[in-house]
């Protein structure tokens, strides 16, 4: 009788313990999924501003349209984006274009000096910079996703349930062009 008693406390922590990890990982994941949404709520924000932004710059730099049509087709190509990796992918093009954007401007002092332009490049620094916090915390999340589908036991666990690793929100530009330090012309 007291082996049957052993066994079964023994087979009730084993299902506790299960458990347990088991909503672990459901709450690692959705937590991994609320930080993308975060970013998702940026990304809107970005969406709205750039169609503003294109439109006071074609009012000053007519001949820059090759580049103001890859920042509206990036812009349309992310709004379309339905899951996490397509709207990270759209969101690396979109931020190319941006920046692409943002390096023909220099051409144009007036513009630069346009108060409703100055207005929309700092509500897009100030989207950028919360973007930017967004994907630390997302990747923040990722990674402890990531650690408990492949710490033992609770990848064991993770494997049973078919959690998997996740991606992480990498850097749009090359690993080489961050390691390299930015050239200051003055």
């Amino acid at each position: 009788m007291t082996i049957g008693i052993i066994v079964a406390i023994v087979v009730v922590i084993i299902v506790v313990m299960l458990i347990s990890m088991y909503n672990g990982l459901v709450k690692l994941r959705n937590n991994r999924e609320n930080a993308f949404a975060n970013i998702d709520v940026q990304l809107k924000q970005r969406f709205d501003l750039v169609p503003q932004l294109v439109n006071t710059v074609k009012g000053y730099a007519t001949h820059e349209k090759e580049t103001l049509e890859k920042v509206t087709a990036a812009r349309a190509a992310a709004m379309n984006a339905s899951t996490v990796d397509e709207k990270v992918a759209a969101d690396k093009a979109l931020s190319g274009a941006l920046a692409g954007l943002r390096v023909s401007l220099e051409a144009y002092p007036e513009l630069k000096a346009d108060q409703s332009f100055l207005q929309l490049q700092n509500e897009l620094a100030d989207i950028e910079n919360k973007l930017s916090a967004a994907r630390r915390f997302f990747n923040s999340t990722t990674r402890e996703f990531n650690n408990a589908c492949e710490v033992f036991p609770s990848n064991i666990v993770a494997g049973m349930f078919g959690f998997r690793r996740a991606p992480m929100y990498e850097p749009t530009e090359g690993r080489e062009a961050l390691n390299k330090a930015p050239e200051v012309r003055f």
